[in-house]
């Protein structure tokens, strides 16, 4: 069985099964497992993208023009069909990170989130596996940035948490994990 954002840089896991629905046929333990695994992998992908963005935009540095083939990409898939991201001006630029632009806080961490929720389907596992990888995805944007990365992509990830976070307790899922 294969999950998949229809994101060019996020690959399957192992070998697909083909197409379950959680309300014909009974998924068996590994293919559960798989499951997580993949909703993790391509959480921690998506959210290691949107926050790239965001540091990206407010970096000084002309270095996002390297891998634009891929960058455009992506900005594809989100829906950005704005002027190309190395044409920015500099308030262009701001004006997408602002309130309410779409590479700000709101717009990125609401993205962010609905692509766990979706992607759960409500499963307990699979909120808590994308919850895990959404925080990996983050702190591997930290760990390429060199530290810290900007307030805004700190506020984008503690927006996002909260998001996922309520939707679990919504669904009646404690935010603390059992297995801990």
């Amino acid at each position: 069985m294969k999950v998949s954002s229809n994101m060019q840089n996020i690959a399957p896991m192992g070998a697909s099964s083909g197409t379950k629905t959680v309300f014909t046929e009974k998924l068996t333990k590994d293919e559960i497992a798989d499951l997580k695994e993949q909703v993790k992998k391509n959480t921690q992908v998506f959210t290691f993208d949107s926050t790239s963005i965001q540091k990206n935009l407010l970096s000084s540095e002309d270095n996002f023009t390297k891998n634009y083939e891929e960058f455009q990409s992506f900005l594809d898939d989100i829906g950005y069909n704005g002027k190309p991201i190395a044409e920015l001006s500099q308030d262009e630029a701001s004006e997408l990170v602002s309130e309410d632009g779409i590479f700000g806080v709101d717009q990125t961490s609401q993205r962010i989130a609905d692509f766990v929720i979706n992607g759960a389907g409500g499963d307990e596992d699979m909120l808590r596996a994308g919850r895990e990888g959404m925080l990996k995805g983050f702190k591997d944007a930290e760990d390429m940035w060199g530290g810290k990365l900007p307030d805004i992509s700190q506020e984008t990830m503690k927006k996002a948490t909260e998001l996922v976070d309520k939707a679990m307790s919504d669904l009646g899922y404690s935010i603390i994990d059992k297995e801990v």
